[in-house]
């Protein structure tokens, strides 16, 4: 038994770390301060097929699974975490899709997402209900051959520039979330009845937007709906344990950034005659930086490889892989937030201001620790594990 990425993970770890540092990173300071989504790093996936990692083949994507996709969001989040939200997004808008879809819904859907040509968005978050969903109040009422919907939704990524965006809806109020009250809906863009609302002014991210989606009875085919009616809850569950990894990765590539540019600086920053590298207060940081992103990074390679082999469909996933994904997600999230607070002190007064990237790596690296499930929320979800 081997211990190590294959030949073909390599490659592509490779071919995305040049890419990110050549055509990515020139940029990441001008995303941040635009605050406006990143279509650059979108012409850039597709050229080089990366939004097609973990589609089937036979829909133009490579098929090269959970851990690849990790592998190259890693990388893109070491110089821009903006870029790799697209990344992410599009992972996690198209996962119900490959849990429920049928064969002729991704007969229409998956060529074009896998090429990149259309993104997708995941709408699940509502005013009163992120963790708790449960407490969603969007409203899908079946009449003939439509769905009209209605309700709001919040904090939704790329929702206003996705040409689908997967939605949570309540099919059944009579019943509970999880006893087959939920269901999950396709809406298109363009579709009477959806409209974007506020654009969120966020504190880091800011090359990826999020928006509010008003949905004022929006007429949905019933074709669009994805498994049966009931099976929201299953889907949303499952693509969540699967797309923790990748947002682990995200968190990740953050905090090695960070950690990069902080030891190169602390090399070449001299202060009572030789570089700070050289005294232990600062040293002994960088240490316990680099063992915490390491033990992170195993953690989220181990929950990443535990998922390729899951089949994706509606089946129980183990309860090992649910606890690994959990464990991913907690881990790389809070080691992010450390090393790039950490980064900020090593470069004292200039880790404060945005002429050095460091500042803004820390204000991404929050949201990994909140969005997909807060830190908090893994805790319960390892715990029921046990």
């Amino acid at each position: 038994m081997t211990y190590q990425l294959t030949e073909e993970q390599l490659m592509l770890q490779q071919m995305v770390r040049r890419l990110a540092r050549e055509q990515l990173a020139p940029h990441a300071a001008e995303r941040d301060e635009k605050g406006e989504f990143a279509w650059d790093a979108v012409e850039i996936f597709r050229e080089n097929g990366l939004f097609g990692c973990d589609f089937p083949e036979k829909y133009g994507g490579s098929h090269m699974g959970t851990l690849a996709m990790c592998l190259a969001t890693e990388e893109v989040a070491k110089v821009c975490a903006s870029s790799a939200v697209v990344l992410l997004v599009q992972e996690l808008g198209s996962l119900p899709m490959m849990l429920a879809a049928g064969d002729e819904q991704k007969d229409k859907w998956f060529p074009s997402l896998a090429s990149g040509e259309h993104l997708v968005a995941f709408g699940l978050t509502e005013p009163g209900a992120g963790s708790d969903v449960a407490g969603l109040k969007t409203t899908a009422v079946k009449k003939g051959d439509k769905y009209i919907i209605n309700g709001r939704k919040q904090f939704i990524s790329h929702a206003d520039v996705a040409q689908y965006v997967c939605l949570a809806c309540r099919t059944d109020p009579a019943k509970a979330a999880h006893k087959g009250g939920l269901s999950i809906i396709v809406v298109e863009k363009g579709t009477p009845g959806f409209s974007i609302g506020k654009h969120e002014d966020k504190m880091g991210i800011r090359g990826s937007t999020t928006c509010e989606v008003v949905l004022e009875d929006c007429e949905v085919p019933v074709e669009n709906l994805l498994g049966k009616e009931g099976d929201g809850f299953a889907i949303l569950m499952k693509t969540l344990d699967f797309t923790r990894p990748c947002v682990a990765a995200q968190a990740l590539g953050i905090a090695q950034g960070a950690l990069d540019y902080a030891v190169a600086y602390a090399r070449e920053r001299e202060q009572f005659g030789k570089p700070i590298i050289s005294f232990q207060g600062l040293n002994w940081m960088l240490a316990d930086m680099d063992a915490k992103i390491e033990a992170a990074r195993q953690l989220v390679y181990k929950a990443s490889a535990t998922f390729e082999e899951v089949p994706k469909d509606l089946s129980r996933v183990s309860r090992e892989a649910i606890r690994l994904s959990a464990m991913s997600k907690m881990v790389a999230s809070d080691t992010a937030m450390q090393v790039t607070t950490d980064a900020v002190q090593i470069l004292g007064g200039y880790g404060y201001v945005k002429e050095y990237p460091v500042e803004r790596m820390m204000r991404d690296a929050k949201i990994t620790q909140i969005y997909e499930g807060t830190s908090q929320v893994q805790k319960i979800v390892i715990a029921s594990c046990l």
